[in-house]
């Protein structure tokens, strides 16, 4: 506990430091009327936390301008599973603690992040109606951090999907384009920051599910390193340790902080991720020093990207090399290196098991058996299909991600980040990848739309996209680099740099009920 006051005191200082320009600028600091949501929304959520520090607002009127702009935007773009006004205004009401991100309204995904008392429907018709009985220990963290849940945003059946469609819930449309997905599994919490509902929202990633929706979404999203931050207290890994918590965010400098306030082990843990002796925050500032970048257009077997992420690609190497980095193309090096059929095949048995054992246990709480109509068809054939796979099979997928943990430590020796478009094609129309048809179509619209993200989660080392670009379009495109093992402090010195140098934050959404 001692620890974690003393890493509090330090994020406090950096938060001092980063947050006074944004103050300064504020127009509660010159004196004028209410909190608009042109004011809400140009504030990340540091700065967010500094105005209710200085009496220039209320954690009360965070709260309001966040509903407020739920109720203009969700009915178009369909991001949020439920919405936790009575819950979040009692918080508040009741005094909430003293933290960094005081007053701060956060969006928590449908899944991996349970609010007590609240209903979770993890996307699925089997799920309604479920009601949380503790709240999972990063959602504890984020309350004494200060912060205000107040909705829940949408999934995909499980969180199974790179897409965030669903029977239950249906289509989560993108910001930027209507007609295109919003990522997934962390769709909805893309879709809402995006949309500026909230300057962040709660993520999970077992395969991408993270970046995925911040590429998609023009966000900057962080997997932090395996067992970052705790997914407890019910349990201690989430498919196999393949998949971490985290969130998706407008600025880098609050991914940094919220991880601070969200990492370390929780009582009991059999292992975690290395300790960090400085804060996150404290790196985004730091300038990193000339980094060595391996390049990896794409991973096997998928062969090609589509034209505008490669031009992203392109021109995210002049700017890396200009702000003096060095790039390396390890595109066919890296081919060789892993075997990464076996370790797709290994990810599917481990999720397919995960899948059913998550069933059963509700079925359990149910007292029934399966029903015509519980899980949609894919979900219902993974199911199925998990009895084919033995408990052998099961510790050779985790021995597969271990061997290529170790190969990727050899790898990394001599290379700092490895980077890699987040996505190899824009974001897709609405209904390429769903759980409705046939899984071999949902395998290969995998390899088609992420063939890069997987790695990360294989080798349980951090990884981030950073949303550099656009595509002629105007759609959101992400570039994504991973760093060593237990090393997200090098990713947030460089997403730092970048978002220096190349900021993002003017690239709004223009979508039907959005106000000027």
């Amino acid at each position: 506990m001692k620890a974690r006051l003393t890493r509090r005191k330090a994020v406090y200082s950096a938060c001092a430091s980063l947050g006074g320009l944004a103050l300064a600028r504020s127009a509660y600091a010159a004196g004028r009327g209410a909190l608009t949501h042109k004011e809400y929304a140009k504030h990340d959520g540091l700065a967010l936390a500094e105005l209710v520090r200085s009496k220039q607002c209320s954690a009360s009127e965070l709260l309001d301008a966040a509903l407020r702009r739920l109720s203009e935007v969700d009915s178009t773009i369909n991001a949020i599973a439920g919405v936790m006004a009575e819950a979040a205004r009692n918080r508040i009401k009741a005094g909430l603690p003293a933290g960094l991100f005081h007053g701060v309204p956060l969006l928590v995904k449908d899944l991996s992040f349970a609010v007590e008392g609240e209903t979770f429907d993890f996307g699925s018709r089997l799920f309604e109606g479920r009601v949380a009985q503790a709240d999972s220990t990063a959602v504890s963290r984020y309350y004494e951090a200060g912060l205000v849940p107040f909705a829940r945003t949408r999934v995909p059946e499980l969180g199974i999907l790179p897409t965030t469609e669903s029977v239950q819930g249906g289509i989560t449309r993108n910001p930027f384009g209507l007609d295109r997905t919003v990522g997934g599994s962390s769709g909805g919490s893309a879709a809402a920051v995006a949309a500026e509902s909230a300057p962040m929202a709660s993520a999970s990633d077992g395969g991408g599910s993270i970046r995925i929706p911040a590429a998609c979404c023009g966000l900057f999203g962080m997997k932090p390193t395996r067992a970052r931050v705790p997914l407890g207290p019910g349990k201690f890994e989430a498919w196999g340790g393949l998949a971490t918590l985290h969130a998706v965010t407008r600025s880098v400098r609050d991914s940094a902080a919220l991880l601070d306030v969200s990492s370390g082990p929780s009582k009991g843990a059999s292992y975690h991720a290395p300790h960090q002796k400085d804060t996150f925050l404290s790196q985004v500032t730091k300038a990193p020093k000339s980094l060595r970048i391996a390049l990896v257009s794409t991973m096997p077997p998928t062969t090609k990207i589509h034209p505008d992420c490669e031009k992203a690609l392109k021109e995210t190497c002049k700017l890396c090399e200009s702000l003096g980095h060095k790039i390396e193309d390890r595109t066919e090096e890296f081919a060789q290196r892993f075997e990464f059929e076996k370790l797709r095949t290994s990810h599917g048995i481990v999720v397919l098991v995960s899948i059913r054992r998550t069933v059963l246990k509700r079925l359990a709480e149910l007292k029934r058996e399966l029903r015509e109509g519980d899980l949609e068809p894919v979900t219902k054939y993974y199911y199925d299909y998990a009895l084919n796979y033995t408990g052998v099979q099961v510790e050779d997928a985790r021995a597969a991600f271990f061997e290529a943990a170790r190969s990727m430590g050899e790898f990394q020796q001599d290379i700092d980040v490895i980077l890699s478009p987040t996505i190899a094609t824009p974001p897709i129309p609405h209904g390429k990848i769903t759980l409705t048809g046939w899984a071999q179509e949902v395998v290969d619209g995998l390899l088609e739309f992420i063939p890069s993200t997987p790695l990360a989660n294989w080798t349980g080392q951090p990884a981030m996209s950073v949303p550099l670009h656009s595509s002629a379009s105007g759609l959101p495109i992400g570039m994504q680099f991973m760093g060593r093992f237990g090393e997200e402090s090098t990713l947030f010195r460089l997403a730092g740099q970048l978002e220096e140098a190349a900021p993002w934050q003017q690239r709004k959404p223009h979508f039907e009920n959005s106000p000027a």
